[in-house]
C-alpha cells in the first residue's frame, strides 16, 4: 500500500513541470549603430555611383545599390512595430547588420572595378 501511495505522490509531481523561464528582451540597436548602418550603406552608394559615371559597367550596381538604405530603414520599422515579437526584433536587427555587412564588402570591392 505504501508504494501505491509514493507511486501516485511521484507521479502526481512529475506532470508539475517549472514553468520556462521568460526569454530576455530582445537587445536594441543603438542610435549609434543605426547611425553607422545609415552611413556606411550611404557612402557605397555615393561611391558605386559616381563610379558608374566613369565605368558604364557599374550602372546596375549603382541602381541596385539605391535599395540598401531603404532595406534598413524597412527592417527597423519592423522591429520598432508594437506587432513585432522579440524574434522579429532579432532577425530585423540581424537583417540590418548584414545589409551593412553588404554595402561595406561592396565598397571594398569598387577598386577592382577600376573606381577609385
Amino acid at each position: 500500500m505504501r508504494w501505491l501511495a509514493a507511486l501516485v505522490i511521484c507521479a502526481g509531481c512529475k506532470g508539475q513541470a517549472d514553468a520556462p523561464p521568460a526569454p530576455a528582451p530582445a537587445p536594441s540597436m543603438s542610435a549609434a549603430e543605426i547611425k553607422r548602418a545609415h552611413d556606411a550603406c550611404q557612402a557605397y552608394v555615393e561611391k558605386v555611383c559616381a563610379c558608374a559615371r566613369k565605368v558604364p559597367a557599374m550602372q546596375p550596381a549603382c541602381d541596385l545599390s539605391r535599395a540598401y538604405p531603404d532595406a534598413i530603414q524597412v527592417e527597423l520599422d519592423v522591429a520598432a512595430s508594437p506587432d513585432s515579437s522579440q524574434r522579429d526584433v532579432r532577425q530585423t536587427h540581424g537583417g540590418v547588420r548584414n545589409i551593412v555587412k553588404t554595402c561595406i564588402e561592396e565598397a571594398a570591392k569598387l577598386p577592382a572595378a577600376g573606381c577609385p
